[in-house]
């Protein structure tokens, strides 16, 4: 009996080791999920405050903290000191947080070192020309699908933006549309090529290009994450009065790298100099 108590209460034993075990992983997945959607925050809305993503997520100001600093001592974030970032009301201004290189390559450069290679091949073989050929077919087959602008008027213009977005969404470049001012911006939040295409600009030359020719206008090219900003920005007049109100693709949170409006010039660098795209 005495052989049989101890088994029983050894099984016991096993069976709360293996439970305490069970909850202990549904708690360390349920962590990562949550710093998963913070990560996702700071991809698609970044720089963005605490607060903010609490707001959005359901969190605790500490849970916040928790996973903004441990994603910091990562590498992974860090705080913007971008200019545009105002202080909004009395008190200490607002901390914004962003997705730093490292924290972007966490989700997926795929074979970034063999691609460039193969791009620096192909420049030899064919020079110029042939990187610039090979960058308009990559975006041809990307936006194959997206019906161009059917007219000139600026709903027209804004929807057909919101196409180009969802294929490259698609593509995996997380990529969205916002009202700003008189125009939209379509913004990509991430790229899965933006390595190789820091080296061979040619790759967003012919992105902006074809987001050109299929909203039937000129477009400006705001920024990029070649150059370290949070997202490639690229700017689309609308002109006339037939503007919607709000955009079916806009967010509803203000952008702070998305405020230039109609006929403003890029936030940041030289603005004499060509500055790297990205695609």
């Amino acid at each position: 009996m005495k052989s049989s108590a101890s088994t029983t209460h050894g099984g016991e034993r096993a069976r709360r080791g293996t439970t305490s075990t069970v909850t202990g992983s549904a708690v360390v997945g349920h962590e990562g999920q949550t710093r998963g959607a913070v990560v996702t925050l700071l991809l698609e809305e970044g720089p963005i405050t605490a607060s903010d993503i609490g707001t959005r997520l359901g969190l605790s100001a500490a849970g916040v903290r928790r996973h903004l600093e441990a994603l910091i001592d990562n590498g992974e974030a860090r705080i913007t000191s971008s200019a545009v970032v105002a202080q909004r009301g009395r008190g200490r201004p607002a901390k914004y947080f962003q997705l730093t290189a490292v924290g972007r390559g966490r989700l997926g450069h795929t074979y970034d070192d063999l691609a460039g290679a193969a791009m620096r091949q192909l420049r030899k073989i064919g020079g110029d020309r042939a990187i610039e050929t090979f960058a308009r077919q990559r975006v041809e087959a990307i936006v194959a699908d997206v019906e161009p602008a059917v007219g000139s008027r600026p709903v027209d213009v804004e929807e057909a933006a919101g196409r180009i977005a969802d294929a490259f969404t698609a593509a995996g470049f997380a990529a969205t549309t916002r009202q700003v001012g008189n125009g939209v911006q379509i913004c990509q939040h991430h790229c899965p090529v933006s390595h190789v295409a820091s080296e061979f600009p040619e790759l967003c030359d012919a992105e902006r290009q074809a987001f050109s020719d299929l909203l039937g206008t000129h477009v400006q090219r705001l920024a990029t994450i070649a150059n370290g900003d949070c997202a490639c920005t690229t700017h689309v007049p609308l002109t006339g009065r037939n503007r919607p109100e709000i955009s079916k693709k806009s967010n509803s949170m203000p952008h702070p790298t998305s405020s230039i409006t109609s006929g403003a010039q890029p936030s940041t660098g030289d603005r004499t100099s060509p500055r790297k795209e990205l695609a």
